[in-house]
């Protein structure tokens, strides 16, 4: 039996600050059916004690989708993922992988590496508060934490807490000297300390992160991990996303146009709730990368998807201009 046939993480796309809002995964959703999407990451203390309702919306279309928590607290972070659960999500995620110095300030993301048991006994409180599986995305290692021991280690400790589900991002992560822009470029890519992590722990699910530029790689990956998960390619590129969901899941992508036209119901809906046209065409400028109308379509929308009361009829005008400059077929 494939062992990717009945595995849910197969095709999943990253949680990214900033970029993988509600109005990005509505999106990522009508490009990829299959894909499990993941929220930017919410702070537990953020949710325990701030505007939980603001923070956990969603749309029901946006499923399979994942709430990724970043914290420390085991009691806050059971807490957090309960209001998770409850309000729908999929599976809670806690990030043990991003390396910025606000969140390193609050004793959580990739520094949490070095504190393997805390981990643990934060997957364990989370594990006993919600039914839905708890998963960890981390970094193959942090600053002298290199070797294939330190990740073996550390995915030994989350076993035991009831982790079967590890996504890591094959970079490690320098927390001191490097910006998060930077860890995500500068240290070296090492995919087969993950393959090997496969390897090692076949009971685990794994899920490979960092770099993917496209199906070839896609394919590759699936040879050693379980599962792929897609970030900046899936924004930067988003239809590159719906390639690899068709290739994977056997069925054709749907075309851009259409896309596009399904997204209309969904924008004036949100338009009428008073969201920002472009806080919702930010997300769709690369859905031309790479086509001849693709400079066009882009930016058009980044010109006047901000002016007050800007419409559909922005978004359609993008779309002419890009369907214009397409090359036209030989009879």
């Amino acid at each position: 039996m494939d062992r990717h046939a009945a595995n849910p993480w197969r095709l999943c796309v990253a949680p990214m600050m900033d970029w993988t809002d509600r109005h990005c995964r509505y999106f990522h959703r009508l490009l990829s059916p299959h894909a499990r999407l993941y929220t930017e990451m919410v702070t537990s203390a953020a949710l325990v004690r701030g505007e939980r309702l603001h923070l956990l919306a969603h749309d029901p279309f946006e499923h399979p989708l994942a709430l990724q928590l970043g914290g420390a607290d085991p009691v806050e972070l059971a807490q957090a993922a309960q209001y998770g659960a409850e309000a729908g999500y999929d599976e809670i995620n806690l990030n043990v992988g991003c390396p910025s110095d606000r969140v390193q300030a609050g004793r959580f993301g990739a520094c949490l590496m070095r504190e393997p048991e805390l981990v643990a006994e934060c997957v364990r409180a989370m594990r006993a508060a919600v039914a839905v599986p708890v998963t960890v995305k981390c970094r193959i290692g942090v600053d002298d934490q290199d070797a294939d021991a330190d990740l073996f280690a550390f995915a030994a400790r989350m076993l035991d807490a009831g982790v079967r589900v590890l996504i890591v991002h094959a970079r490690k992560a320098w927390l001191q000297g490097l910006s998060p822009k930077q860890n995500r470029e500068v240290p070296p890519l090492n995919y087969q300390r993950v393959y090997r992590l496969k390897h090692e722990f076949p009971e685990l699910t794994v899920i490979v992160n960092g770099g993917i530029d496209g199906l070839p790689a896609v394919r590759e990956h699936l040879g050693h991990a379980d599962g792929v998960m897609l970030g900046r390619l899936a924004y930067h590129d988003p239809y590159a996303l719906a390639c690899i969901d068709a290739a994977l899941f056997g069925h054709a992508p749907p075309a851009r146009e259409a896309v596009l036209q399904q997204l209309r119901a969904y924008v004036e809906a949100q338009l009428g709730n008073g969201v920002r046209l472009a806080a919702i065409t930010r997300h769709l400028l690369g859905l031309f990368h790479g086509e001849p109308g693709g400079k066009g379509f882009r930016r058009l929308l980044s010109e006047r998807a901000h002016a007050p009361g800007a419409g559909w009829e922005t978004v359609a005008a993008a779309l002419q201009l890009a369907l214009c400059s397409a090359p036209r077929r030989v009879a």
